[in-house]
C-alpha cells in the first residue's frame, strides 16, 4: 500500500496538483497580448502633434469611430481620423439581398452623427455622412483597427488656445434592455445602430500641459442620426460603454 501511495503522490506532483503557489503561477499559460496597431494620419501637416491611445474594451467588435478637433467653444476645426468604411461610404458587409453579405456602397447616418453633423458637409442625399461620390480624403482614414491602436496625427496648423479632442464610437446591432430591436420598428437607420454612438472628449490647455489626458464619455448621439446633438444621459447605455476600455491623449509628445 505504501508503494501505491508513493506512486500516486509522485503522479500528482508531476501533474502540478501539489505545486507550490509560486510554481503554479509559473505554469499558468499567459494569454498572448494582441499587437497594437499604429495609425498615422495628416502626415503632411505642420501643426500640433496629437497622439491618441485606444485600449479596446470587453465589448469591442469592429466598431466605427471618428476623432476630431474643436475649439473651446465647441466649433469644429478638423477631422483627425475616421475609419475607412465610413469615410468612403463602402462597407464589406453592405448587402444581404441574395442571402449572404456582399460588399458595396452604403451610408449609415446613425453611425457617427455627432462627428458628421459637426463636419457639416451635406450630401446630395440630404444627410451629412461621406459617400462614394464625396468621400473623406485618404490622409485622415485607414481600415478599421482590429483591436487597440495608437493614432498619431497633427492639426493643420499650430494650436495655441484651449481646444478639445473629440472621439465618437458606435457598434452595430449591440442591443440592450432599453435599446431593443423593436423600439423604433419603422426606423431603418436605428435598426442597424441599436445603442447610439458614445462621445468622448477632453479639453487641452497648451498653457498648462499634462503628460497625458484621459478622455471621458460625455454623452451619446441621436439613435438614428437625425441630428448632431449630444445627449448627456448615459444611464441607458451599457455594453456600448465597454467598446473602449481607456482612451488617452498626448500632445506634442508630452
Amino acid at each position: 500500500m505504501k508503494t501505491i501511495a508513493v506512486c500516486i503522490t509522485t503522479l500528482l506532483i508531476v501533474a502540478g496538483f501539489l505545486d507550490s503557489p509560486e510554481l503554479f503561477a509559473q505554469r499558468k499559460i499567459k494569454k498572448k497580448a494582441e499587437p497594437v496597431e499604429i495609425i498615422k494620419t495628416n502626415i503632411e501637416a505642420t501643426g500640433t502633434e496629437i497622439t491618441l491611445n485606444f485600449s479596446k474594451g470587453s465589448a469591442h467588435n469592429y466598431p466605427m469611430m471618428a476623432a476630431w478637433l474643436e475649439d473651446e467653444n465647441g466649433n469644429y476645426l478638423q477631422t483627425l481620423y475616421v475609419n475607412q468604411s465610413v469615410a468612403k461610404g463602402y462597407f464589406n458587409y453592405a448587402d444581404k439581398k441574395e442571402g449572404e453579405w456582399k460588399p458595396g456602397p452604403l451610408v449609415r447616418p446613425a453611425a457617427l452623427p455627432v462627428w458628421s453633423h459637426k463636419r457639416g458637409v451635406k450630401s446630395d442625399e440630404g444627410h451629412y455622412m461621406p459617400t462614394q461620390n464625396s468621400p473623406m480624403p485618404d490622409a485622415v482614414t485607414s481600415a478599421t483597427p482590429k483591436a487597440g491602436f495608437i493614432l498619431e496625427s497633427k492639426s493643420d496648423k499650430q494650436l495655441t488656445g484651449k481646444f478639445r479632442v473629440m472621439f465618437e464610437i458606435n457598434q452595430s446591432w449591440d442591443w440592450n434592455e432599453f435599446w431593443t430591436n423593436n423600439k423604433f420598428p419603422d426606423d431603418d437607420e436605428y435598426k442597424t445602430s441599436a445603442q447610439p454612438s458614445v462621445v468622448y472628449a477632453v479639453e487641452i490647455d497648451p498653457e498648462n500641459p499634462q503628460d497625458s489626458y484621459e478622455m471621458k464619455p460625455i454623452g451619446h448621439g441621436h439613435y438614428s442620426g437625425k441630428d448632431g446633438s449630444i445627449n448627456s444621459d448615459l444611464k441607458t447605455i451599457t455594453s456600448a460603454l465597454k467598446i473602449a476600455d481607456k482612451i488617452t491623449v498626448e500632445v506634442n509628445g508630452r
